[in-house]
């Protein structure tokens, strides 16, 4: 698994730099969720993008044209309490990010951690 993830990687940088960044940061946030020694966060390769999940999926990075979109599977359950969530589906909702600072500004490790212990 972790080699198609590191193609991906590697086909993004070469053809958006400005998204693989942003993926790059998220990867980190997201992978750093797990507090615990005996849970690790698995990320694969699985509808075009990056999915995270401990025992079950519980977010995913996909990098589009002009931004990149982290998406929770359980999202229309997260409380959204600062505004950001995107998305009128039964389930699923996003933040749009476009630029590094949105991770800080639109309070993604809150989300992330949010999405983690809803597991």
């Amino acid at each position: 698994m972790e080699n198609r993830v590191e193609q991906f990687l590697q086909d993004l940088r070469l053809t958006n730099a400005v998204c693989y960044e942003l993926v790059q940061a998220l990867r980190q946030q997201i992978l750093s969720a797990s507090n615990s020694t005996d849970e690790t966060v698995q990320e694969e390769i699985k509808y075009g993008g990056i999915l995270f999940a401990v025992e079950q999926a519980f977010c995913g990075i996909f990098a589009y044209a002009n931004h990149v979109s982290l998406e929770f599977g359980e999202g229309a359950g997260l409380p959204d309490q600062f505004g950001v969530l995107e998305g009128k589906g039964k389930f699923r909702r996003h933040i749009k990010l476009t630029t590094l600072a949105d991770i800080k500004n639109k309070h993604v490790m809150h989300y992330i951690k949010l999405a983690y212990q809803g597991l």
